[in-house]
């Protein structure tokens, strides 16, 4: 009895002793182990601890629709300044003048051709002078509105600078898919918020106006599209299912997003702010609730929103200040290539 006794207490006491030891090795190895694998959530607590990230709350009137507008709405880009200008300056003029002439030429019509004023009618059949200007008066008009209009276009459609941040945009039925390959290639869904009062649209979103930096109702998102302000940022936009627009109108920005396809373009925001915008193509029965919410931030809020997410990284933001842009194999400008020789000789110079 006594040596069952003390053959199940040795027992006990080798059992505790092996636990003890392997306690030991445990806690050893555990540093070396969260070492390795716990690098991004550190840089991500990092970058929380030098501001984190906070929704920007929009400013009323600012980049969204107001109530009893007439025109374009303001605009926060160097192209949609100069669209603007484009629509205010020359061609709202042009159709006033034009409208005006077109009007006059009606009431002199009116009162003196009419069967009292002139019961006999004239019976001239050509005039040299009016029919050349009649001729060429629109043509020198549609010259003095294409020069700028072709302009641009040309600048719209201008590569991206080498080293921009690149983002792509996928249009779904009825969500948009944000994609940040230069940041860690993680997505960002977004799906409109529900709206306060009428039925459900989107089920287990929450309801518009339940924290402080929601905007207006139906243009609101769960997830916005989030970008550095200040720096051109190549677009690429694509669909999954059926033909959708990525539209913003105070970005100036309008892009359709075909399935199958890659549609590019570059977009810069002036100043760090909230910016609305819809689907501009008709998808399907739920059109109407997919908008779109850009909020462009500073830099550094900006890296600091791209480690929040798992396996994010920081993309360079001093490769897009070149002036050098992307092309197409085949598309790049004569004496490119011989430009890129002669300032790699000085480089291999100095090497040696």
């Amino acid at each position: 009895m006594k040596s069952g006794t003390y053959a199940s207490t040795v027992s006990q006491s080798a059992r505790a002793l092996g636990l003890s030891l392997a306690s030991v090795i445990a806690v050893a190895a555990t540093p070396a182990f969260a070492q390795d694998t716990a690098s991004a959530p550190a840089a991500a607590e990092t970058a929380a601890a030098a501001g984190g990230y906070t929704p920007m709350t929009p400013t009323p009137g600012v980049g969204m629709p107001v109530a009893e507008g007439i025109g374009l709405q303001q605009q926060y880009s160097k192209i949609g300044e100069y669209g603007a200008w484009i629509h205010n300056g020359v061609l709202m003029p042009i159709i006033t003048l034009i409208c005006i002439l077109v009007l006059l030429l009606l009431i002199v019509v009116a009162v003196r051709y009419n069967r009292r004023s002139n019961p006999v009618a004239s019976k001239t059949s050509h005039n040299t002078l009016i029919e050349v200007i009649w001729t060429l008066v629109p043509v020198l008009i549609l010259i003095g509105i294409a020069v700028p209009s072709i302009d641009l276009i040309a600048k719209q459609y201008k590569p991206a600078p080498k080293g921009a941040l690149t983002i792509k945009v996928t249009g779904n039925q009825w969500f948009w898919t944000y994609g940040y390959p230069d940041n860690g290639d993680f997505e960002v869904v977004s799906n409109m918020l529900n709206p306060v009062t009428g039925p459900t649209i989107n089920n287990g979103i929450r309801k518009v106006g339940s924290e402080p930096w929601d905007g207006p109702s139906h243009l609101e998102v769960d997830n916005r599209m989030v970008v550095p302000a200040g720096e051109p940022i190549r677009l690429q936009i694509t669909a999954s299912d059926v033909i959708h627009s990525f539209a913003v109108p105070s970005l100036w920005f309008k892009l359709d997003a075909v399935p199958g396809r890659i549609n590019e373009k570059v977009l810069l925001i002036e100043k760090p702010g909230v910016y609305y915008g819809q689907c501009s193509e008709l998808c399907g029965a739920k059109h109407g609730y997919m908008p779109i919410a850009v909020e462009a931030l500073p830099r550094d809020k900006y890296d600091a929103w791209v480690m929040t997410h798992p396996g994010a990284k920081i993309d360079n933001p001093n490769a897009a200040a070149g002036s050098e842009t992307d092309y197409l194999p085949g598309e790049e400008p004569a004496g490119a290539a011989p430009a890129a020789d002669a300032s790699a000789a000085p480089a291999a110079a100095e090497a040696e």
